[in-house]
């Protein structure tokens, strides 16, 4: 037997989805509600008026004044104006100096906009935004890596916390004491690199909470989120979208997956918690920008932290969880 026929026959063992599908009704239902909603809120809009973008660049020469659209033009909007050097490079925008702003997430009114990248003075606020979007991404590999009779719901994922070791998202499965293979964590971590590759760009919306019941109305730990989220956030729930995969979070996130690189699911483990109709797992990995090169030797040591059980905390049935476990948290703290 050869080496690709013995790694077929491994990989029918596992319990993932290894064909690829049409897309399920449900999610094609998510997805509808997302793009008619988002729709809607453009036609909202109603007559286009003007904003001014005084755009504050790293060189006092390169600041300018962008006439942009309010309410539809974005950050990335403003950045395409200004060179792909900029639009490339950008991970997050800053407005007046103190609002972290998604660059998919239209601008409101007049501003001083900043753009913030990997390379930044100061990174922690690049690094939470790229922590953050690596569980997000994550969630959209978990969700459709299993195979259809494995009853599986997103949970939820913590505050990012680069100093932890790892990025996670705690996922409810119908496996009673799931410890996955290495090669199982292996083909997790290259469906997470083959999503990425696609190159796309990550929409934000934000919605009411009747419109974000409808979305995740099949997902339990989603709609007992719904009301804490929207109660902390002006009645509203922020939404992500990447390919077709939906969640909830603060964000903001990176632009595009393209700026994902090296990535890896570093390990799996089950939660000891007392959330019933299934078992939490606590998914685990570690990943780097890819504007950024590490050698193989500093890599593996961060591969090797990751497998270890992050400190986040464990969701229970008494508690809501969601992302930082409040919507009140500052987005610059």
């Amino acid at each position: 037997m050869n080496s690709l026929q013995t790694l077929n026959k491994r990989m029918r063992r596992t319990v993932f989805n290894y064909v690829k599908r049409h897309l399920s009704s449900e999610i094609e239902r998510q997805n509808e509600i997302f793009t008619n909603e988002k729709s809607r809120q453009r036609q909202a809009v109603g007559r286009i008026e003007k904003i001014s973008i005084n755009y504050e660049g790293p060189q006092p020469e390169s600041n300018e004044v962008l006439i942009m659209n309010k309410n539809i033009s974005t950050p990335f909007d403003c950045a395409r104006h200004l060179g792909d050097t900029v639009s490339n490079m950008s991970v997050v925008a800053l407005l007046n100096g103190e609002t972290l702003w998604h660059m998919h997430k239209p601008i409101p009114d007049t501003c001083k906009l900043q753009f913030l990248h990997y390379q930044s003075p100061n990174p922690v606020l690049v690094n939470k935004t790229f922590w953050r979007s690596c569980s997000f991404l994550m969630g959209a590999v978990v969700s459709q890596a299993f195979k259809d009779n494995i009853k599986l719901h997103l949970h939820s994922f913590p505050s990012p916390n680069v100093k932890s070791g790892s990025f996670v998202y705690d996922v409810q499965l119908e496996l009673e004491d799931w410890k996955p293979t290495a090669s199982e964590l292996k083909v997790l971590s290259l469906e997470m690199i083959k999503f990425c590759q696609k190159e796309l760009p990550i929409e934000h919306l934000d919605v009411s909470k009747d419109v974000a019941f409808e979305i995740f109305k099949e997902n339990p730990h989603k709609t007992k989120q719904i009301p804490d989220i929207a109660e902390n956030n002006d009645d509203k729930v922020t939404l992500f979208r990447a390919g077709t995969h939906i969640d909830i979070s603060k964000g903001p996130m990176i632009p595009n997956t393209n700026h994902m690189g090296r990535i890896t699911i570093a390990n799996v483990i089950k939660l000891n918690t007392d959330i019933p109709d299934g078992h939490i797992y606590r998914f685990q990995g570690v990943a780097l920008p890819r504007s950024l090169i590490l050698n193989h030797f500093a890599y593996g040591l961060l591969e090797d932290r990751a497998k270890l059980l992050n400190p986040a905390r464990i969701p229970g049935s008494q508690v809501v969880d969601n992302e930082d476990n409040s919507f009140v948290a500052s987005m610059t703290a």
